[in-house]
């Protein structure tokens, strides 16, 4: 009960007993502080990972759900039935495309990683490439007859025989041109913006099947279904059963990996390391040792009981502490309410509440709600349950003069 809890404590303030709080205390006491150093810290880590995600280290990632992602178009394929694979190593890339002979494999060498080495082994893979900004080293092993020709944007028109071009129409042509310097039979160029110079250009043989892509904004989820965007993208990349979305990544890294920082310390670090960390810990034991309880001394002034009521209030108004402020009030008034009704100091609240329903038209239900059971959530509702009790107490009172 509310006010056995309150008593108690002022009973044992009283007796000048001193109570150093524990441990626990203190983290309650704490817990809105700890609880807000948490919520910055998973801010500052949520807004470092947003803000990562949208550098250009991330344009066309196939998982990235970001406007310069290009996982649109990669679940458009799933639900066609098209088996998508991402993948961001050539170990990952081979096993992927192993699982069967129907498989394209786009690429995006947008870091720069693959070497000579890693490029022919790739070519390797599959029979279907769709190259989306291509290297010069990439032109040189699939396509020798095609060079980088400068830049293209705006909306550029098909004007070519390949199927996917045809059905996109117009599309969104930012990025890379190419120019075939030299005629070569099953070469098609596709989205001329002058000059010679195309955002699409597939070469076909026997063996292979190469589409230069340089229009790689139009993968992007941000203008995906701007014009025929989408139509070019899902008829290049969906023109087999298997897909592999390749990102060369740090798995495809070539040399030795870097040092780690336990081989660039020097052989004295741990030992010296460990020595801070002992000399730390001895130094918080000693230093963060208890003296003891305080000792309680009178002291030579006088404090008015008014002082003492307005400092009580405010350290109740600091800390929220509606609920004490309450008891405090309810004890008093549950004091005079015994007194009025010629109750015995050891009389219970149970007894008082009985007393007070004799002589009011108050119920024992609404008597106990306002003496024990009843919370305030609110200053207003704390200012409401005062008045009731003095309401109560005014109540008694002239039923009692009026018997």
């Amino acid at each position: 009960m509310a006010t056995a809890s309150t008593t108690t404590t002022a009973s044992s303030q009283a007796s000048g007993d001193v109570l150093t709080p524990t441990i626990g205390t203190t983290v309650r006491r704490s817990l809105f502080w700890i609880a807000a150093a948490i919520l910055a810290i998973l801010i500052a880590l949520t807004g470092a990972l947003l803000a990562g995600q949208s550098g250009p280290r991330y344009f066309l990632d196939g998982n990235s759900p970001a406007p310069i992602g290009a996982q649109a178009v990669l679940e458009v394929l799933r639900q066609r039935g098209v088996t998508v694979t991402v993948t961001d190593s050539i170990s990952a890339t081979a096993e992927a495309a192993s699982a069967s002979e129907s498989t394209t494999i786009a690429v995006f060498d947008r870091d720069f990683i693959l070497d000579s080495d890693q490029r022919e082994t790739l070519y390797d893979l599959a029979n279907t490439f769709v190259l989306i900004d291509p290297t010069f080293d990439d032109l040189e092993i699939v396509a020798p007859h095609v060079a980088q020709g400068g830049f293209a944007d705006g909306t550029l028109d098909a004007d070519c025989s390949v199927g996917a071009a045809e059905r996109a129409g117009t599309i969104t042509g930012d990025g890379v041109g190419y120019r075939v310097i030299e005629d070569t039979p099953g070469t098609t160029s596709c989205f001329g913006s002058g000059d010679d110079i195309y955002s699409l250009i597939r070469v076909g043989s026997d063996s292979r099947t190469v589409t230069i892509v340089g229009a790689k904004d139009a993968f992007s989820n941000e203008v995906i279904t701007d014009y025929g965007n989408a139509a070019l993208a899902l008829g290049l990349l969906g023109e087999n059963d298997y897909l592999v979305w390749y990102i060369p990544g740090l798995p495809d890294l070539a040399g030795d990996a870097p040092p780690t920082l336990g081989e660039l310390s020097p052989p004295w670090v741990i030992a010296v390391t460990s020595l801070l960390a002992l000399t730390a810990l001895g130094a918080a034991v000693w230093r963060g040792r208890r003296f003891g309880p305080l000792v309680v001394e009178n002291l030579p002034v006088t404090v008015r009981s008014s002082e003492t009521m307005r400092g009580r209030a405010r350290l109740y108004e600091k800390s929220s502490a509606r609920l004490h402020a309450l008891d405090a009030l309810r004890i008093g008034t549950v004091s005079r309410l015994a007194s009025q009704c010629g109750l015995s100091s050891l009389a219970t609240i149970d007894d008082v509440i009985a007393s007070v329903t004799s002589i009011t038209t108050q119920s024992p239900a609404s008597l106990r709600r306002l003496l024990v059971d009843a919370r305030p959530s609110s200053d207003s509702e704390l200012v409401a349950l005062s008045d009731e009790l003095l309401t109560l107490e005014a109540a008694v009172s002239t039923a009692l003069r009026l018997e």
